[in-house]
């Protein structure tokens, strides 16, 4: 027997003030709803005239049973991140434009958040990647990615030359604007713009998509989940690399470095509704067929 939450945080898009209506509203009806709530602190001016718990957005995790991140998926994929080490369920209310990952329009809130909140729900876990960045044998840098890593050519005009092996087997070199490793959840965002495949989220798998190759024939491939995928350069000259982890950049990775990147052990949890259906979100987002 599902239990209702009690204590929820609330997640708002920090640089936007169209979703202060949202927010404030929300906020209100959970507490009429006798919840406890604790807003990210980046969006406490958005709610007017009530006194609000706040807390940064890397610690939310720590004081909630559930968090409702508002506007679009970017502002998803920034809680996912925040609250993944705490094994918290994440739910979407959708400002955004698309809006895979957030379900739930302002609308609907009666109708479909209350009862997730009252137990009544799809879950759905959906993996990240962790990438690293080796420099001369050590860690300088890591990040966490709900979608994608990706790895660019970066302030030059010519393509960079790309080695990747999975699992430490040679797979190819390809001379390219750059790479994608993206998760299912991310196989509609970019690595879909890039011609990419989509993936059904709950696959064990990640697909690897060359951007701009200068082979024709090098196309994507889909590869499983578990493995270690090893980026590096072979240029004959020193070129920079800008490798992203969503939307956070990671400049100036060298040609000497290389790029690790698997799967994360402890997945997100997303609470849908009940009438959840991954297809009908795929016939509306990308205008196909509804027969």
């Amino acid at each position: 027997m599902r239990t209702h939450f009690k204590t929820i945080g609330l997640i708002g898009k920090p640089s936007d003030p169209s979703i202060a209506e949202t927010l404030s509203l929300l906020y209100s009806h959970l507490l009429q709803h006798q919840f406890r709530v604790i807003v990210v602190e980046d969006s406490v001016r958005f709610i007017v005239d009530q006194p609000v718990q706040s807390c940064p957005i890397d610690n939310l995790g720590r004081h909630c049973d559930v968090a409702i991140a508002v506007g679009g998926d970017g502002t998803f994929l920034a809680a996912a991140r925040a609250v993944a080490p705490y094994d918290i369920p994440l739910i979407g209310i959708n400002l955004g434009r698309i809006g895979f990952l957030v379900d739930i329009s302002p609308d609907q809130l009666s109708d479909k958040l209350f009862p997730i909140l009252q137990g009544r729900y799809v879950e759905e876990e959906r993996y990240l990647l962790r990438a690293k960045i080796i420099r001369n044998g050590r860690t300088i840098h890591e990040e966490r990615a709900v979608n994608e890593v990706a790895i660019h050519r970066w302030v030059t005009p010519s393509m960079i030359e790309i080695v990747t092996r999975i699992d430490q087997v040679f797979l190819n070199s390809q001379r390219s604007d750059g790479l994608i490793i993206s998760t299912p959840t991310g196989s509609t965002a970019y690595a879909l713009s890039a011609g990419g495949p989509i993936l059904y989220p709950s696959l064990n798998a990640l697909v690897l998509v060359p951007l701009n190759p200068h082979t024709l024939s090098n196309r994507p491939i889909v590869i499983h989940d578990s493995a270690e995928i090893e980026i590096s350069f072979c240029q004959t000259k020193q070129i920079n690399a800008l490798v992203t982890c969503d939307h956070i950049e990671i400049p100036e990775v060298l040609i000497s470095d290389k790029i690790l990147i698997k799967k994360e052990p402890k997945p997100i949890r997303i609470l849908h509704p009940e009438d959840h259906d991954f297809f009908q979100i795929l016939r509306k987002k990308l205008n196909w067929s509804s027969g």
